[in-house]
């Protein structure tokens, strides 16, 4: 089972879908679309309300001159060990300056929760088991120290110029 997450918790009737072989867009739903039928959509068309799922491998500047076009971008995790997914998300929020939604996919764990939030995604497409029982039970954990800025604000740290300090999470 899929569920979409956000920080304000779980999300009913997301449109957004990848499509399979197994599964195709209904009649209420969006299909985010690969990187290079997006750019040959945008091309013929000037269709706005847009959605992309990123590979690891692609190259996130490729999006550029299309970003105000798509309502979301989603960045696709295919094993908890590929961490490219937190690179793209981190360039397109803070070097390209995308705005909108921002959603993980694929191997979504719960331990990865924080860094994704922290690198700009706001949405998470979750089916670990785990993951789900924690975010019912409002249980993400925290990163009580961190040394990298980040694409989010966080509050003024305590004693090391270079340590900052993470809100307390629940």
């Amino acid at each position: 089972m899929t569920r979409i997450w956000r920080e304000t918790g779980f999300v009913e009737n997301d449109p957004w879908i990848v499509e399979t072989d197994d599964l195709t867009a209904g009649e209420d739903q969006k299909t985010l679309l690969d990187l290079d039928t997006l750019i040959v959509r945008a091309e013929e068309s000037n269709d706005v309300g847009l959605g992309v799922v990123l590979k690891p491998a692609d190259d996130v500047s490729r999006l550029e001159p299309y970003l105000y076009r798509l309502e979301i971008v989603a960045v696709s995790f295919p094993a908890f060990n590929d961490g490219r997914g937190f690179s793209q998300a981190s360039l397109l929020r803070q070097r390209l300056g995308y705005a909108n939604e921002l959603r993980a996919v694929g191997d979504v764990l719960i331990d990865q929760i924080p860094l994704m939030l922290r690198c700009g995604f706001d949405s998470f497409s979750v089916t670990n088991a785990t993951a789900l029982k924690r975010l019912a039970d409002n249980r993400l954990p925290g990163i009580p120290h961190h040394y990298q800025p980040t694409a989010r604000s966080a509050e003024v740290g305590q004693g090391y110029s270079w340590r900052r300090v993470s809100p307390k999470s629940a």
